[in-house]
């Protein structure tokens, strides 16, 4: 599973250099990079899809802190299902609600005060993980064999499991796959929803990028930060993996979910370790998503209606954007549900890094001169098993969901086809036509023209395209599918000109063309008398092997 989850994001995390090494990164981090690349529509589709996964990651993260608080501190349920620990508040759906408010206004303040505080908050954070990750990996040296008590027994009446220290019976045993109903929810699990629940703990490689409007050197500190940040975390997981695998009984792992506090050094370690790594994966995708928001705003892409979060601070903190999605994370707390939230997460995830993928596999395949990444470890071979990867596991994860969020998407992108203004970024879809077509241009080879497979190639000369437009239309008729250029002689020197006048008339002739619904290139020239004006078209006009033949 390790293994699936950071091939995927290994993938991802290549394209993700190569793009945030090739130039300047704003505001905004994956949907920067995707909207850039591939266009508005599909930075605009991706990009709400990137937010809300956002928004749902803090609320699952959030709601992940509330139940580890209740199983510590919460009221013991009739049946005894809650835990052992000290007992001093309430549970329920609305008092569980009500402590994820506080949290959630917690990571509000310190997002609102800005990326400054953030940052210090988060490396503090950083430190006290890192203690508590040492205390638990010594735990497994120091502590010797115990038995641990089960939080409220399970159906076969068992209820104490075993802490059995490092044996080989023991990692024998946890070797082989053996997916039980889950104690908490009473649901039978299976690779896809343990991969759907523990992928979330990956996400975290998109956090650099999400703040790339706010780093110094984001070109240079985003690549360093990812690539360190994924091979740092995925020895810290296999490390941990094998360790549990060799001291702990197949029923501790499966009926405890908090049994590392039960054989640590000192029990409350562990705790502070849980609040605080949550905590932090809750502001993250919390300032992670006000400032895709404000990315978007600025864009222009949703017209009036983000308008508001363009607004920021005196130091330049998107403070409407960040209050935007705090509402939206709140809203997402009222559903209680963390395992259905954590699928919804890594589907919205892994559609975002199949996007970046792809961003980066297209600006390989178009040979854009402008994609030049000081960044070279990568190849479009990367990038499509990124894309292999992400569609794979988001089908196997859920089809219903997966399909619903991929028509969001096709809709999203559609509504922004058609309603969007047009943007100065450029269409990567234009840089693709063009390569394919010159090179099957070059295919063409004169010396195998046939008359069966002859076609005709007209130039129409236009003089006034008013008074021309039914013969325009009668030429695109009799064309059958061969060349159609319309030219257009401007009669004039352009040595006495203080400038060519041809190009701003460009404009005016492709949108005749487009109203008129033809399959025409237009072509103009700039000459001293029609017939010399004419034979340089007659000349000039064609493409590759197909050309105009006097």
């Amino acid at each position: 599973m390790f293994l699936v989850a950071y091939f995927i994001i290994g993938m991802t995390v290549l394209s993700v250099c190569a793009i945030s090494t090739n130039g300047a990164l704003d505001a905004g981090g994956a949907y920067y990079m995707i909207s850039r690349a591939l266009g508005p529509e599909f930075g605009g589709s991706i990009g709400i899809m990137f937010f809300l996964a956002n928004v749902c990651g803090s609320a699952l993260y959030v709601l992940g802190l509330v139940e580890a608080v209740v199983d510590d501190f919460g009221v013991l349920a009739a049946d005894g299902s809650v835990g052992n620990g000290v007992h001093v508040l309430k549970t329920g759906y609305w008092y569980e609600l009500l402590y994820g408010t506080v949290i959630l206004l917690l990571c509000l303040l310190v997002c609102l005060v800005g990326a400054g505080i953030y940052a210090k908050a988060t490396f503090l954070i950083f430190v006290i993980v890192m203690g508590v990750l040492g205390t638990v990996c010594l735990s497994f040296f120091l502590v010797g064999p115990r038995t641990v008590l089960l939080p409220g027994g399970n159906a076969t009446g068992l209820i104490n499991a075993s802490f059995t220290g490092f044996r080989l019976h023991t990692l024998r045993s946890n070797l082989a796959a053996d997916y039980t109903v889950d104690y908490t929810t009473g649901v039978l699990m299976s690779f896809s929803t343990v991969f759907a629940v523990m992928f979330n703990g990956c996400t975290g490689i998109m956090a650099g990028s999400n703040m790339s409007g706010d780093l110094k050197r984001p070109s240079y500190s985003i690549p360093r930060g990812t690539i360190i940040a994924v091979i740092f975390t995925y020895i810290v997981y296999n490390l941990l993996a094998v360790l549990l695998s060799c001291t702990c009984d197949r029923l501790l792992l499966q009926r405890d979910y908090g049994f590392l506090k039960d054989i640590n050094i000192w029990s409350p370690l562990v705790t502070i370790g849980i609040y605080c790594s949550t905590l932090s994966a809750a502001m993250s995708n919390l300032i992670g998503a006000s400032r895709i928001l404000y990315a978007l705003a600025k864009d222009d892409l949703f017209g009036k209606a983000l308008a508001p979060a363009k607004k920021t601070s005196c130091s330049g903190n998107p403070w409407v954007a960040v209050v935007l999605s705090w509402m939206l994370v709140q809203l997402v707390l009222f559903s209680g549900k963390l395992n259905t939230i954590a699928a919804i997460v890594t589907i919205f995830f892994l559609l975002v890094y199949a996007t970046v993928d792809l961003a980066c596999l297209a600006l390989e395949w178009a040979s854009a001169p402008n994609f030049r990444p000081t960044f070279q470890y990568f190849t479009w071979h990367t990038c499509m098993l990124g894309i292999a990867g992400c569609t794979v596991m988001v089908f196997l994860i859920s089809p219903i969901y997966a399909s619903a969020s991929i028509a969001f998407m096709i809709v999203l992108l559609l509504a922004l086809h058609y309603l969007s203004p047009s943007s100065s970024w450029g269409y990567i879809s234009q840089a693709l036509i063009f390569h394919q077509v010159r090179k099957y241009l070059l295919m063409l080879d004169i010396r195998k023209e046939h008359v069966k497979f002859w076609r005709p190639q007209v130039l129409l000369m236009v003089r006034n395209p008013r008074s021309s437009l039914q013969l325009i239309s009668f030429i695109n008729d009799l064309k059958k599918s061969g060349l159609y250029v319309l030219g257009h002689v401007e009669l004039d020197n352009l040595d006495s000109l203080p400038a060519d006048p041809l190009p701003p008339q460009y404009d005016s002739w492709l949108q005749l063309v487009d109203r008129l619904n033809i399959k025409a290139f237009v072509n103009l020239n700039l000459s001293d008398s029609v017939r010399h004006g004419t034979q340089q078209l007659l000349f000039i006009s064609g493409l590759g092997g197909i050309a105009l033949t006097p």
